[in-house]
């Protein structure tokens, strides 16, 4: 495996990092409470897709920021258009997966910002947070959601796992393929390690 493919792969799990675990213990709610706390969610909605976007741009940062240093081994004269092409292919990536993610984190809400509203407002709380009013209550919601992005974020990694990793391991290859092939390198084997692309050596100096 070479290092593009290890540290490009640590893009998603870096994502995991520092992400606390929640537990909620609910009971059973009104109807009437049931629907004020996804009026909660939908008024929310897109600071809560906010959070797929952070993670997609999270993961294309962390793959341009490896293939960047990779880069920096090759040849000048042909540095610039090999970045090019990767960065046409890591903004191609990012376009794919970040609609998934948006819709990911949305269905994840219900579940881990939507159970917790249940369980830490009253139903006379929540119709003032419907009504966004400036008051105790609003920041008080405002710190919650704060608090909770981190288990969103530790779920949608978890939910969403499956449907990034192989288009991630795709662009990979891509990737290494692109730049051992600009470093006179074969290319990297489906599954197999690749050699990365050496250092170019100094130029002799002239007596």
């Amino acid at each position: 495996m070479t290092a593009i493919n290890r540290l490009a792969r640590a893009a998603l799990i870096t994502c995991l990092a520092g992400a606390a675990s929640l537990a909620v213990a609910q009971g059973a709610s009104s109807p009437a409470k049931q629907a004020l706390v996804q009026k909660a969610l939908q008024l929310q909605q897109a600071g809560i897709e906010a959070v797929g976007n952070a993670l997609a741009n999270n993961t294309a940062n962390q793959v341009m920021s490896v293939a960047g240093q990779a880069l920096m081994r090759v040849p000048a004269d042909k540095r610039e258009p090999l970045a090019a092409e990767v960065q046409a292919e890591v903004r191609k990536f990012l376009e794919d997966i970040t609609p998934g993610l948006r819709a990911a984190a949305w269905k994840a809400a219900p579940s881990t910002l939507g159970a917790t509203l249940d369980e830490k407002y009253s139903e006379d709380e929540l119709k003032v947070l419907v009504g966004w009013l400036e008051s105790p209550v609003n920041r008080k919601y405002q710190q919650t959601m704060a608090d909770l992005q981190p288990s969103l974020s530790q779920k949608l990694v978890a939910d969403s796992r499956g449907q990034v990793e192989p288009k991630l391991k795709a662009l990979e290859m891509s990737l290494a393929t692109k730049l051992n092939a600009a470093a006179g390198l074969p290319p990297p084997q489906a599954g197999g390690s690749a050699k990365a692309a050496p250092a170019p050596k100094a130029a002799a100096s002239k007596k």
